[in-house]
């Protein structure tokens, strides 16, 4: 009886035993599949999906570099690491190294596409843009690509560099030069703006029978044939550097340019310009609020033209003889 009893205990002992070496194993196994996760399939699959797949799984991506492939296409992934089926934890790096494509390929057809589209298509084919020329083109808008060297389809390498010739727009038509004699400066100004031409170099010379501040000779010449876009210069009826000194024993550093925004609500764009012997720089350049006065000091070692522009339309032309 009492070996009877003592077998029924053992077993009792040995079962209690076995189940609890099954719960910790199964409670083990539990909580490893929760901490980690098999490692999948990622070679040949395209970047995007790569990001997502692995950041589902909770792993981290590391992009070790690329390399030129002939058979996986651009940002798809070459080689990962660790390998498919691999089982590892949640929160690991997993490395992958992705393909640039090709290394040579059929040049791409950038003709009747915008400066910018083509630049976009070159940058994705790690291409450069090489020389660039702009000519008038009578069936193409402006900022268009006409022509391109290589030519589409032609067998190219990545990082070549592609030469492009950009249409200008149609040719502009000519007009006549308008006649600016005797007109005051400010007005031949505003009438050479209004004609989309460029001013150019101002000079001066004093003749004491014609008013002063006007334009006494220009370039092109009226009547001439002129584009949009020509450069004008003029020269200006006022007093020569040597002259103003004649009168004057008082010298000074500079004058003070001011001008004050009309009342309102809106800020507005302020550009003001200094012509000197023939080159301008913008003294200043800045939004400016309603109702408000800026204050410039103007240089007097050499005679100078001020022209200030309220929302990119000439507003004030003022000049100051040197001292």
């Amino acid at each position: 009886m009492i070996i009877k009893l003592a077998k029924m205990v053992g077993l009792g002992l040995a079962f209690v035993f076995i189940a609890g070496i099954s719960a910790y194993l199964t409670l083990t196994l539990i909580i490893k599949s929760e901490d980690t996760v098999i490692v999948p399939q990622l070679e040949g699959k395209d970047v995007v999906y790569a990001l997502e797949i692995l950041t589902e799984l909770e792993l981290n991506t590391k992009v070790k570099g690329s390399e030129y492939t002939s058979d996986i296409p651009k940002n798809h992934v070459v080689f990962q690491e660790p390998q498919p089926g691999s089982e590892i934890k949640k929160g690991r790096d997993v490395r992958i190294i992705l393909s640039k494509g090709p290394r040579t390929f059929a040049m791409p057809h950038l003709l009747g596409l915008s400066i910018q589209q083509a630049d976009i298509i070159l940058e994705d084919n790690d291409m450069c843009r090489g020389e660039f020329s702009r000519t008038y083109h009578q069936q193409t808008e402006k900022d268009v690509v006409v022509a391109q060297v290589p030519a589409s389809g032609r067998v190219v390498s990545r990082g070549a560099c592609v030469d492009l010739l950009v249409s200008l727009g149609r040719r502009p038509t000519a007009f006549k030069m308008p006649d600016l004699a005797g007109l005051t400066l400010e007005d031949a100004l505003q009438l050479i703006e209004r004609l989309h031409l460029v001013i150019g170099e101002l000079k001066s010379d004093y003749q004491k029978n014609k008013p002063r501040n006007t334009i006494i000779e220009q370039e092109p010449v009226s009547g001439q044939r002129v584009v949009i876009g020509s450069t004008v210069r003029l020269r200006i009826n006022r007093e020569s550097q040597k002259e103003i000194a004649r009168h004057s024993t008082e010298r000074s550093t500079g004058n003070l340019f001011s001008y004050r925004l009309d009342s309102g609500f809106l800020n507005r764009h302020i550009r003001v310009s200094l012509n000197t012997a023939g080159f301008t720089n913008d003294l200043f350049d800045d939004f400016v609020k309603a109702g408000e006065e800026i204050w410039l000091l103007i240089p007097t070692d050499r005679e100078a033209t001020v022209f200030l522009y309220e929302n990119d339309r000439l507003i004030k032309t003022q000049i100051y003889n040197a001292y």
